[in-house]
C-alpha cells in the first residue's frame, strides 16, 4: 500500500507495467453476483474504467475495482449519472496517474509530506454500506499496512458474496 512497498514504478497503471495489475466489473443480475474482466484501457484511466462499469446493467449499479501494481486500488459504483469513488491509499497519488485522476475528481489535493506517514483511503467509505460491508469495517481493512491491495479486493469481494468468483477471474485470465 505504501509507495516503499510499490511493485512497479511509475506509470500508466497497466498491466504492462508488472503483470499484476486488473480490472473487473461486478453487478447483480437476477440476484446473482457477475464477475468481468474489463479492458486493459480501463485500469489506465479513469474516465475509461467509469464508461467500461455504467455499460453493465446491474441491478442498483455496477460495481468496479482497479488493482494496480497490488500498491492500491480504486473502487467504483456507478448507478446511472451517481458515480461514487474510493481509493485505497492516497499516497499512491505520488506516483500513480490513474491515483492522480481519483483525487481530482474528488476534489482533494495530492498528498502531502505528511501524508506519507500513514495509509490514508480518499472518497467514500460507504460505498459498499448497503451491500453488508459498513464503513467503519472497511476503514479498517483498508488500515491493514501488510495487506497488498488485491488482498483488500479479495476481502472487500468476499464480504460482499462474490469473493471465490473474483479470485478465479483474476487468477484465470490475469495471472
Amino acid at each position: 500500500m505504501s509507495t516503499d512497498r510499490t511493485h512497479g514504478g511509475p506509470g500508466s497503471g497497466s498491466r504492462a507495467d508488472d503483470g499484476h495489475d486488473f480490472a473487473v466489473v461486478c453487478y447483480l443480475d437476477e440476484g446473482r453476483w457477475e464477475i468481468g474482466l474489463l479492458p486493459e484501457r480501463a485500469s489506465s484511466n479513469l474516465e475509461a474504467f467509469i464508461a467500461a462499469v455504467r455499460q453493465q446493467p446491474g441491478e442498483g449499479g455496477s460495481l468496479g475495482f482497479v488493482d494496480v501494481a497490488d500498491d492500491f486500488f480504486v473502487a467504483v459504483r456507478v448507478a446511472r449519472d451517481d458515480v461514487r469513488l474510493l481509493l485505497s491509499d492516497v499516497t499512491a497519488a505520488d506516483e500513480w496517474p490513474l491515483a492522480r485522476e481519483v483525487l481530482e475528481r474528488l476534489g482533494l489535493p495530492e498528498p502531502s509530506d505528511d501524508d506519507f506517514d500513514d495509509i490514508v483511503p480518499a472518497g467514500d467509505l460507504s460505498l459498499f454500506a448497503d451491500l453488508g460491508l459498513p464503513e467503519m469495517e472497511l476503514s479498517l481493512l483498508l488500515s491493514d499496512i501488510d495487506a497488498y491491495a488485491d488482498e483488500m479486493l479479495f476481502s472487500i469481494a468476499r464480504r460482499l458474496g462474490f469473493g471465490n468468483e473474483l479470485e478465479k477471474v483474476v487468477e484465470t485470465d490475469v495471472h
